[in-house]
């Protein structure tokens, strides 16, 4: 699934299953721009 906003435009992945391996998350984080210490802080 492809979330979309149009302004300012963003877009990122979000899989659509439980579970993603290490490499899917840091790709999916880093196009997000978002730092694997920011997205813990989320939780």
């Amino acid at each position: 699934m492809v979330l979309r906003r149009d302004s300012p435009f963003a877009q990122v992945v979000v899989p659509a299953h439980a579970s993603i391996d290490t490499g899917t998350l840091a790709a999916i984080l880093e196009s997000a721009g978002i730092s694997a210490d920011d997205f813990r802080e989320l939780l």
